[in-house]
C-alpha cells in the first residue's frame, strides 16, 4: 500500500497516541472502553459529534463513560452540531432515546457546537497520531478546510469507520449511517489525500457481540461493564425485533481493534468517490477512477480479534 507498516511503528512507541472522533452511540462505547483500557493506545483528546444522538446526548453519553472508567483527565472536546451543508438529520431510534440504549445517563446539558474542534485536539499534540473517527466525518472535514497542513502534519494514520463497497446497510438504504448523514464531509475526507483506512460495512457487518456475550457482560462485577450490557441489550432486542441475528453488531470496535492490533484487517486499494443523491444512494461511496486510492479493510481475523477483546473483556466467552 506504500504506507509504513505500523507494527513497527508500535513497537518503538508504544502506547500508540491517538485522537479519536465520535458520536456515542452503543458500539462507540464499546469502541472506547476498549480503546481507553487497551494500554498499547493513549487517548490524547476525543472529539464529540451528532449521529447516533443530538451532540449534547453524544457529548454527555461519553463523559458518563469516562467518569465510570475514572479517566476524566482526557480532554472532552464537542466539535459539529450538524452536517456540512445538509439539514441535521432527525435523531434514529437504534440507539435508544438517549443514544445510549438501556444504560443509565444523566440529564443532557446544552453543548454548543465547535467547528475547530478536532483543530483544537491536534494543536493540543506535537506528536502525529493515529486519528480513529467513529461518527460522521464532519469534525475531520472541518479541520482539513481550515488548516490541511496541519492535518497532514499531525495525522499519521486515520481509521475511519465509515464506507462499504459489497455490503449495503439496509435493504432501502447501501450507505451505512456516517457516511449518509454527511456525504459532502466523507467526499471530502477521502478527496484529502490522508493515509486513512476505511474500516466499513464489508468487515463491520460481520463484528458481532451474541446474546451469551451480553449475558457475560452483564454478569461481570465490572459495573462499567454492567452499564455497557444495558445498553448493549437495547441493540439486541432491536436486532431481534427486526429478524435479524442473536445480538448486535458493534461496528465501531473494528477501527479501535486495528489501531490496537494492525493487521486484523485485510486492506485493498480502492478508488472512492461519494453518491451526493437524495434518494435512496446518498452517501454510497463508489468506486471510480477520479477517486484518490484509499486502503479498504475487505477481511477480518475474528479470532485474532476475538482474542484481542478478550484482553479487555475478560469475560466474553472463548467461542
Amino acid at each position: 500500500m506504500g504506507r509504513p507498516p505500523l507494527t513497527s511503528y508500535t513497537s518503538r512507541m508504544l502506547p500508540l497516541p491517538v485522537i479519536i472522533d465520535t458520536d456515542p452511540g452503543i458500539d462507540d462505547l464499546v469502541a472506547l472502553t476498549l480503546a481507553l483500557r487497551a494500554p498499547q493506545l493513549r487517548v490524547t483528546a476525543i472529539t464529540t459529534s451528532y449521529g447516533n444522538a443530538p451532540l449534547d446526548q453524544t457529548t454527555r453519553n461519553l463523559r458518563t463513560l469516562l467518569t465510570l472508567l475514572r479517566e476524566d483527565t482526557v480532554p472532552v472536546l464537542p466539535g459539529a452540531d450538524r452536517p456540512l451543508r445538509r439539514a441535521l438529520p432527525s435523531a434514529p431510534t437504534s440507539h435508544g432515546a438517549s443514544g445510549a440504549g438501556y444504560a443509565t445517563v444523566p440529564a443532557a446539558a446544552a453543548v454548543p457546537g465547535d467547528a475547530g474542534a478536532l483543530l483544537r485536539a491536534l494543536e493540543r499534540t506535537t506528536d502525529a497520531v493515529t486519528l480513529i473517527t467513529l461518527g460522521p466525518l464532519t469534525n475531520l472535514a472541518r479541520a482539513l478546510r481550515a488548516r490541511p497542513s496541519l492535518v497532514h502534519a499531525r495525522v499519521r494514520q486515520h481509521l475511519g469507520m465509515f464506507g462499504s463497497l459489497s455490503v449495503a446497510a439496509l435493504p432501502d438504504r447501501p450507505a451505512d449511517s456516517n457516511s449518509w448523514r454527511d456525504p459532502e464531509a466523507a467526499a471530502e475526507v477521502l478527496a484529502a489525500g490522508l493515509p486513512t483506512t476505511l474500516v466499513g460495512l464489508d468487515v463491520t457487518h460481520r463484528m458481532i457481540l451474541s446474546g451469551k456475550d451480553i449475558s457475560a457482560f452483564r454478569a461481570s462485577a465490572d459495573p462499567v461493564i454492567v452499564w455497557l450490557a444495558n445498553a448493549l441489550q437495547f441493540a439486541a432486542e432491536r436486532h431481534r425485533h427486526l429478524g435479524l441475528h442473536d445480538g448486535c453488531r458493534v461496528h465501531d470496535v473494528l477501527a479501535v481493534a486495528e489501531a490496537i492490533d494492525p493487521g486484523l484487517l485485510t486492506l485493498a486499494e480502492h478508488r472512492l468517490t461519494v453518491d451526493f443523491d437524495e434518494g435512496v444512494h446518498r452517501g454510497r461511496t463508489v468506486e471510480r477512477d477520479t477517486g484518490l486510492p484509499v486502503a479498504v479493510a475487505m477481511d477480518v481475523d475474528l479470532t485474532r480479534t476475538r482474542a484481542l477483546l478478550r484482553r479487555v473483556f475478560p469475560m466474553l466467552p472463548s467461542e
